[in-house]
């Protein structure tokens, strides 16, 4: 039995994270001067340690204050970042159309979080 999993290069995989943002209308994205979007190969070990690891594969993490609890008096002296992990992406995605729609959900989720989005109205939004 053949595995048709979607394993792309590093370089191909940013393409879809790169189109998926570029998908994002301008009226999010105009909010994300601040944020770095870096894909990594896997959540660090520690970092799932942290989190709890509820066993579920982790596909991106936002890192930073949501702008909903900063002070416009207080700009952040530090990017936010938001971390999209490519194998569990991979890994999860049985072809590659599911692969760049589940990247799509996974940085407009994130995205969210920075927004100041909780986990119940993303769920409600249909992100969950």
């Amino acid at each position: 039995m053949t595995d048709n999993r979607p394993r792309l290069t590093t370089k191909a995989f940013d393409r879809l994270v790169e189109q998926a943002i570029a998908r994002i209308p301008w009226e999010i994205r105009r909010h994300l001067d601040n944020v770095v979007i870096t894909v990594q190969p896997r959540p660090d070990p520690e970092l799932l340690a942290d989190l709890g690891g509820g066993g579920e594969p982790l596909f991106g993490l936002y890192w930073g204050v949501p702008l909903t609890e900063r002070s416009p008096a207080d700009p952040p002296l530090y990017p936010d970042v938001i971390y999209i992990f490519q194998e569990p992406l991979e890994a999860f995605c049985g072809s590659h159309e599911e692969l760049m729609d589940e990247i799509e959900i996974t940085v407009v989720h994130e995205i969210a979080h920075f927004l100041g989005f909780g986990e119940r109205e993303l769920e409600n939004l249909g992100y969950g």
